[in-house]
This record gives structure tokens, C-alpha cells and sequence, in this order.
């Protein structure tokens, strides 16, 4: 009986050992399993959350290192999305960060006025929160007449300005009837007077369903957002305000445009520090998104000629009074 109860328990033993061996191998399978998945949450960069002046949420994303920072403003109806050809390139050598203007993407949209100057402020509050001390401001479309308010408010922080398909000429003679004219296909329906609007911007070359994806993305806009941030920017023009804003920010501006509409050199530089264009023949208004290789290449030598001005002016010889 002895011999009997000494084996059950050898067995009894055993099978303990046996079980917590397993119980180890499926633990350690679990975490072989779920490491991928821990890792990739790790990795993920998502979007963060500031606040403007007013209060209002202002979504962005923060990707890379390295100086210049290049901040992506986005243009009407538009938002951080449109810069998804850019993020990936530019983020192996600067810091990039592309952000949701109030009312657009995933910021918040309560304000009642959706204007440059304010949403200049969102730029601005963006790089308030990620300590961003050099930057090159570029801005597609509206984001052209965003990023010169923007530049007022970090004075000595913006090495330059780059646009995108915009400011062919900051002294465009437009009136107040013409402005109407321009917006009422989009106050009396706003979904195709978008879509109609938008695909004069487009080429004929652009691939059916990239455009697609933007006539419907671009229509599916806030009205109210939409509708009063056109009026705030086209009305700069009918003021004489948008040029005014550049006599006062005395940087470099490069524009990096399609060939859809001429551009005023001479017009321009009556109001800006200097200025200097790369045009990509046969590229639309949605140039970074269709002609994704032309443009980061263009991009890249409007970021160089910046670069050389800021050279420039750091080795000149400063006048001291005598």
C-alpha cells in the first residue's frame, strides 16, 4: 500500500508539472501572438488635440524629426488627409505636421465666423503645443492666405512661406458682385454647386476615381463652414487686404503651382520680400495628390531655395551705425 500511494503521488507530481508547462507554453504563445499587435499601437502616431485662441479643438498629426519643421496646411473644404503623398517622404528629414483647420477634418466647428486671420490661429496653436521653434509654412489653396496670417503671429519662428496652386497674384481686382456671382451655385445648393465648382480645378488627366474622391469629399463639407471661410478669404481680395498682409510678413514665398491659371510675378513682388514660382505643366489644382512624384520633387527644391535665402541673409554683413 505504501509502494501504491508512493507512485500515485510521483503521478500526482508529475502531472502537476506537467500542467504548469503548459500553462507557461500558453502564456508565452499569448504574448508571441499579441506582441505585433502591442507593437503596432507603440508605433502609431495618432492624431493629437490642441486648442485654439477661441477654444475650439484643433486636430493634427506629428510625424519625424528634424529642422526646418514643414507644417501642411490644407486648403476650403479640404484636411490633413490631402497631404497623405507628402507625410510619409518628408518625414525621413524634417518634423511634419499636417493639421484639421477649425471645421475641417476632425477639429471642432463652432465658431461662427470661419476666417484667415482666425485660422491662422489654429496654425498657430499647433505650433505653440509642439514647441516648434523653425518652420516653413506651406499651404494649398486657401491654405496660402491661412499661412501668411499664421507667419504674423510667430515672427522670427517661419523661415518662409510655400504655396501650393495658390497666390498667382495677391492683387487680384476682384469685386463684391463677382464674389457673389462665385458663391451663389453654393448657397442655393450646396452640394453640386460644390462639386461643379471643384471640377474646374480638376484635369482632364487626373484618374476618375481619385476624382471622384475628392467631388464627393470636398461636397460633403459643413456648409456653414464652407460658405462663410470662402467669402473671409475672397473678400480679403476685394480689400486690398491680402496684399497688405504680405507687405507686413517680410519673408520669402515659393509657389509650387499647376498651369491651370497665369501667375502675376510682377504683381507679387510689389508686395512680398521676394518671390519665386516652380509651375509643374499639365498639373491641376490638386497637384500633390495627381502628380504626387513631380510635386514632392518641386516641393523639395521650393524647401532648398528657402533654405539658400535664409543662408543668405545669415552671412550677410549686418550695417552697424556708425
Amino acid at each position: 500500500m505504501q509502494v501504491i500511494s508512493a507512485v500515485h503521488t510521483k503521478r500526482r507530481d508529475d502531472s502537476g508539472k506537467t500542467g504548469s508547462r503548459i500553462c507557461a507554453a500558453l502564456a508565452l504563445t499569448f504574448i508571441l501572438l499579441a506582441l505585433p499587435v502591442i507593437l503596432v499601437a507603440r508605433e502609431t502616431d495618432w492624431p493629437k488635440i490642441t486648442v485654439s485662441r477661441d477654444g475650439t479643438p484643433i486636430s493634427y498629426e506629428s510625424y519625424g524629426v528634424g529642422l526646418p519643421a514643414l507644417v501642411l496646411v490644407h486648403g476650403w473644404n479640404c484636411d490633413a488627409r490631402y497631404w497623405r503623398e507628402q507625410i510619409a517622404s518628408f518625414a525621413e528629414r524634417h518634423r511634419v505636421i499636417a493639421l484639421d483647420l477649425a471645421g475641417h477634418g476632425h477639429s471642432g466647428s463652432s465658431r461662427k465666423t470661419y476666417s484667415m486671420k482666425s485660422f491662422g490661429e489654429d496654425v498657430h496653436a499647433v505650433m505653440e503645443a509642439e514647441g516648434i521653434g523653425e518652420a516653413i509654412l506651406i499651404g494649398h489653396s486657401m491654405g496660402g492666405s491661412v499661412i501668411v496670417e499664421a507667419a504674423r503671429l510667430v515672427p522670427g519662428r517661419v523661415l518662409g512661406l510655400i504655396g501650393v496652386d495658390t497666390l498667382e497674384n495677391i492683387e487680384y481686382p476682384l469685386t463684391e458682385v463677382e464674389l457673389d456671382a462665385m458663391v451663389a451655385p453654393l448657397e442655393q445648393d450646396f452640394v453640386p454647386g460644390v462639386r461643379q465648382f471643384v471640377s474646374q480645378m480638376l484635369s482632364v488627366q487626373t484618374d476618375e476615381p481619385l476624382r471622384e474622391w475628392i467631388l464627393s469629399d470636398m461636397a460633403a463639407a459643413p456648409s456653414v463652414v464652407a460658405l462663410s471661410a470662402i467669402r473671409e478669404m475672397m473678400t480679403q481680395y476685394i480689400t486690398g487686404e491680402t496684399a497688405r498682409l504680405f507687405d507686413d510678413v517680410r519673408l520669402p514665398v515659393v509657389t509650387v503651382n499647376g498651369d491651370l491659371w497665369p501667375i502675376d510675378y510682377e504683381a507679387n513682388r510689389r508686395h512680398m520680400q521676394s518671390f519665386e514660382a516652380i509651375v509643374i505643366e499639365g498639373a491641376d489644382h490638386f497637384l500633390m495628390m495627381n502628380r504626387p512624384e513631380a510635386f514632392n520633387s518641386a516641393l523639395e527644391e521650393a524647401i532648398g531655395i528657402l533654405l539658400d535665402r535664409t543662408a543668405e541673409e545669415s552671412s550677410a554683413p549686418v550695417d552697424k551705425a556708425q
